[in-house]
């Protein structure tokens, strides 16, 4: 008598449950990890100053942050609905951010233009 179950054959082949990704890809980003935070180091270490400081710590920061989220906590290898889910609220937040700066300093400065400069 054949088999009748259609997934019999299927399921005895798969992995067990669960995700395994290769330890080799962790200790890339874990050195990568390493190679950016001496470099965010290496800014204040040579003295970097003004806007050059505070751009380059910002990019270290950031790449540092996508890394981390990317591969550590398995973002990388979710869905792509997931990653909607979690990454589009903090970019909005960000662009609120960005606009309401914006336009409070143009309230700041029709306050001056209308109100004067104050005693």
């Amino acid at each position: 008598m054949a088999n009748t179950e259609p997934h019999a054959e299927a399921t005895a082949d798969a992995p067990p449950e669960g995700q395994q990704h290769p330890l080799g890809i962790y200790i890339k980003i874990w050195a990568l990890l390493f190679v950016l935070s001496t470099c965010s180091y290496l800014v204040d270490y040579l003295q970097f100053q003004g806007y050059l400081r505070w751009s380059l710590i910002i990019l270290f920061m950031l790449l540092k942050a996508g890394l981390i989220v990317a591969v550590f906590m398995h973002m990388m290898w979710e869905r792509l609905a997931l990653l909607y889910a979690i990454l589009i609220p903090p970019i909005l937040v960000m662009v609120f951010l960005f606009l309401m700066t914006h336009e409070a300093d143009n309230t700041f400065s029709l306050r001056g233009i209308f109100f004067g400069a104050g005693p």
